[in-house]
């Protein structure tokens, strides 16, 4: 194997890594899912084909600015967005190379053919749904076809840089929350001429690289290139060092106390669960950083609202209320059985124990929905909102969005890693049924509410949605047994799954 070349092992592993996600036992439930994403993604290239065209309309208006001016002079937040986005979707490559390193391969070649698949990704094409249109309704008919290819091109290697940026700061962050200052200090930067002044002041910054294009200057790409050569290499050690780290590390561990929770033992049987529940947060590192995430989440949103007038219009009242008691539930809930699935033959042993575990983590995240009705409530003191539009929303997602996030039980068959950062997959990138859950648990009651207010007062409508959770939260009993029923049903290829 040491004798391929690298063009013969690239093949090789980009063949190997396709029959690997189809061999995925989440494969075959993945498709209905698929098949949903793939219609909003259709509806994505919709709206971006729109904005193209009212962005160019704009530009063959304008007198101030050229066409090719004001495509450089969004430079930042197309750029922005493709990073931003990128974390919904993209693995980095040390989260796939486990089975890969402890072979008989070039030190490097691994890496290096999973960077490449990354920056050959169909994905880095997205952008040129809005550049194309662009380019043919306000570029090629006044600087011709040349200054149209040399805009696609700058961008294309922009984006591919923007690839390899993303890869390095996920791969940092994943390995320690303080790296997130990086990722937010770029960003800032990017869009620092509009902070400073104003928007006419990014677009004529940004600008200046439009004007170098129109006149044929190549120095924008040599620019560009100069800044992907940097990130690729950067990336290539990043993602190399972080898995000799993971593969090498020596782990000690200091004999810690025993904390026991005897106040839990009240509640009988169930307490050794929710015992199970709170131990899983305190002692691993991937569960516990995604607790830490969703609180500093809850805080930093909780204080923008009450501080600011800017989301104080009903839309975005309902948008933020509904979506911080979600947080928990969308960084952690979502995973339900994906870190069980680590010890999922012990969950097995005696019946019922895997009802047991589902009531007491749905208690669980019931009880942990206090925190952001505590840090919301300013918003009812300083008169903003209403106590009773904060109890139904609280409530409406103890029962309805709990009830939708927990059917996931049944579906989430691949073990996520409780410790390990980067030589394993550790997310929800290839379970297309978590991301549809997702978007309907926090898109399908903010329709729901926008809904109801249009037809009757807001009080009512509040009153409808804490009736609907309380349907869901009097009858948790009976929809966890169904969950726990389907769940039995399907155990077999569950464990299968979880084994592999």
């Amino acid at each position: 194997m040491t004798n391929l070349s690298f063009y013969q092992l690239f093949r090789l592993l980009r063949r190997h890594r396709k029959l690997a996600d189809r061999r995925d036992p989440i494969f075959e439930a993945n498709k209905t899912a698929k098949w949903v994403v793939g219609i909003l993604f259709a509806f994505t290239v919709i709206y971006i084909i729109m904005i193209a065209v009212f962005l160019s309309l704009a530009a063959n208006e304008s007198h101030r600015y050229t066409s090719l001016e004001i495509i450089t002079g969004i430079l930042p937040f197309i750029l922005l967005l493709d990073f931003w986005l990128r974390f919904i979707a993209q693995q980095t490559p040390s989260q796939i190379i486990k089975p890969y390193v402890l072979m008989p391969l070039p030190k490097y070649t691994c890496i290096d053919s999973f960077i490449v698949t990354s920056l050959f990704n169909w994905g880095n094409l997205t952008w040129f749904m809005l550049l194309v249109p662009f380019c043919l309704m306000s570029v090629i008919f006044t600087y011709g076809l040349m200054p149209a290819l040399s805009l696609l091109l700058f961008y294309y290697i922009l984006i591919l840089a923007n690839s390899q940026g993303y890869s390095i700061a996920r791969t940092l962050t994943t390995n320690h929350m303080l790296w997130w200052i990086l990722p937010v200090g770029v960003s800032v930067l990017l869009v620092s001429p509009l902070l400073l002044k104003n928007f006419d002041t990014l677009v004529k910054f940004y600008g200046y690289i439009g004007s170098a294009i129109s006149n044929g200057s190549i120095l924008p790409h040599l620019g560009a290139l100069l800044i992907l050569v940097i990130v690729l290499m950067i990336n290539r050690r990043v993602q190399y060092n972080n898995v000799m780290t993971e593969l090498g590390r020596l782990k000690t561990t200091a004999p810690q106390a025993i904390v026991k929770f005897q106040f839990l033992d009240q509640v009988g049987e169930l307490a050794e669960y929710l015992k199970l529940e709170v131990k899983l947060l305190m002692r691993n590192k991937n569960p516990r950083k995604s607790f830490i995430m969703g609180v500093s989440i809850i805080v930093l949103i909780s204080v923008i609202i009450s501080l600011t007038e800017v989301y104080d219009n009903s839309f975005m009242t309902n948008f933020w209320c509904i979506y911080n008691f979600m947080i928990f539930a969308t960084v952690l809930l979502i995973k339900v059985m994906n870190y069980e699935g680590n010890y999922i033959d012990a969950l097995m042993v005696h019946q019922e124990n895997i009802l047991r575990l589902l009531t007491a983590k749905y208690y669980f995240f019931c009880f942990m929905l206090i925190l952001p009705f505590v840090l919301m409530l300013p918003m009812v003191f300083v008169g903003k909102w209403s106590i009773l539009m904060l109890f139904s929303y609280a409530i409406f997602t103890a029962g309805f969005q709990h009830f939708l996030l927990m059917q996931l039980a049944v579906y989430n068959n691949k073990a996520i890693p409780l410790n390990e950062k980067f030589i394993s997959k550790g997310g929800m990138e290839n379970n297309y049924i978590q991301v549809v859950e997702e978007m309907v648990a926090i898109f399908l009651p903010l329709l729901t509410i926008q809904i109801l207010e249009g037809f009757i007062d807001r009080r009512y409508a509040w009153l409808i949605m804490m009736g609907i959770g309380l349907c869901f939260i009097v009858s948790h009993k009976i929809w966890l047994r169904n969950i726990y029923n389907r769940m039995m049903l399907r155990r077999y290829k569950n464990l299968e799954s979880f084994h592999s």
